[in-house]
This record gives C-alpha cells, structure tokens and sequence, in this order.
C-alpha cells in the first residue's frame, strides 16, 4: 500500500531526519513525541508529570492535524530516561487514556534527545 506524508497545518517543519506522521494501509504512525513545548529546543522544567503531560499534548495536538484523537490510538511505546518515573508516568497517562487504553510498552532507556525523560511513539487507527 502506499504510505503518504499529511501536510500538518501550523506544525513548524523539523530539520531532522525524519516524517512527524505517516499515513499508511489505514494507520497512522506518529514519530516519538518529547515533552516540550512548540518551537522549543527542550524539555518543559517541572518533572516527568509534567513532562509527560507535554508530550501527551504533543501526541494529541498531531493526531488532531490529521482528524484523528486519542480513542484512534491502538499502540503506544513509551521510553523514558529513569524508570522510578514509571509510577508518576503512568497516574498522568490514565488521564488521556482513561477507558480501554491502547496496548503499549514501556522501555527504560540509557538516554533521551535533548534532555528528556520521555518520548512516546504512536500508532492511530482510522
């Protein structure tokens, strides 16, 4: 099946090497989201709540550029730096995927981009 590359209105273009989204065979794959804020060259301050918070934004705020949401998710892997922040980590997650969540794994990892204590990576449904 082809894959496509959506425009992403209002999305400012990355200078990495890679697509944000990509439509193919009727799912939706999201590059790995930080938590940072638009137009911002790193983490959020204020600990993994809120740094998952911004990344499940981030998450959010893609998947509405291509009229999609959360309930579309079907797999999310999240990586994160310090695997302490798993319990933190997840009471933030329930929060955007409060009823039949989507399969995910969790892998701690050595190191995150720019700082980060976490990267979540998306797979849609349409």
């Amino acid at each position: 099946m082809p894959r496509t590359v959506p425009a992403l209105p209002g999305e400012p273009a990355s200078s990495l090497p890679f697509s944000k989204v990509i439509e193919a065979n009727g799912f939706v794959f999201l590059a790995g989201q930080i938590g940072d804020a638009p137009d911002s060259n790193g983490p959020v301050p204020g600990g993994i709540e809120v740094e998952t918070r911004a990344a499940l934004d981030n998450v959010g705020r893609l998947l509405s550029a291509v009229r999609l949401d959360y309930s579309d998710v079907v797999r999310c892997t999240v990586y994160l730096a310090d695997f302490d922040d798993f319990p933190a980590m997840n009471a933030v997650y329930r929060e955007y995927f409060p009823t039949d969540p989507p399969t995910r794994a969790t892998v701690g990892v050595a190191r995150l981009a720019v700082g980060a204590r976490i990267e979540i990576e998306v797979t849609a449904a349409r």
